[in-house]
């Protein structure tokens, strides 16, 4: 049993996960929380996918919500590594712009099971949990934001309220997750070319020069 997108250019998601059972279970519940919803999945839906019975389940995590928290943490870890590492690469404003919506659309489509669960569930974790979860979500937004504030200070960008155009960017490129399909017309590159140039004419930036597509 593999799904929960097995691997895409390169990057084999929960690969940090060990052992392999753990891993397995969790891609499970991946799978089951995209299709059904955290509340209805059950601890034995989980395990059966994963070809386990429910008590092998408790040897690697203790409750569900365990299971929600590890996989939200790994999501919204790599979240912020892609807007970081756009957000302090070189550039000006617009191609670091262009760069952060590109990668974080793209990633919300070649892995939108995942991002599903990763962006859509957040309520269902313990308050501890879910504070953790929300500081990396601040974290990811300050990227963003600083990105725009720096356009906007060079005369790239007119963006009035920066903390809004920030919302609304994000907002756009996590919806990806629940719509996009590998049966679609579009591929997770095009998409981020797509979205890209969207956002880049809503903040009043000149297009980024058009780039060759991700292998």
């Amino acid at each position: 049993m593999e799904s929960a997108e097995d691997t895409v250019d390169g990057y084999r998601p929960w690969s940090e996960v060990t052992p392999d059972a753990a891993r397995r279970l969790l891609i499970a519940a991946v799978d089951a929380f995209a299709e059904r919803g955290y509340h209805a999945t059950t601890t034995r839906d989980i395990a059966g996918r994963a070809g386990m019975s429910p008590a092998a389940l408790y040897i690697h995590y203790k409750t569900k919500e365990e299971l929600l928290h590890r996989i939200s943490r790994i999501g919204h870890d790599k979240a912020l590594e892609i807007l970081t590492t756009a957000a302090e690469g070189p550039g000006c404003a617009a191609e670091r712009l262009d760069a952060a919506v590109r990668s974080f659309v793209r990633w919300h489509a070649a892995h939108h099971t995942t991002a599903r669960v990763v962006q859509y569930e957040l309520d269902a974790l313990a308050p501890e949990h879910r504070a953790e979860i929300v500081e990396l979500r601040r974290l990811s937004d300050a990227a963003v934001r600083r990105i725009l504030a720096d356009g906007v200070a060079a005369g790239e960008f007119d963006v009035p309220d920066v903390p809004g155009t920030t919302l609304a960017v994000l907002s756009l490129c996590i919806d990806v997750a629940r719509w996009f399909s590998e049966a679609g017309r579009r591929t997770p590159d095009e998409v981020g070319a797509l979205y890209s140039d969207l956002v880049l004419r809503m903040v009043g930036g000149a297009a980024a020069p058009p780039r060759a597509p991700q292998k």
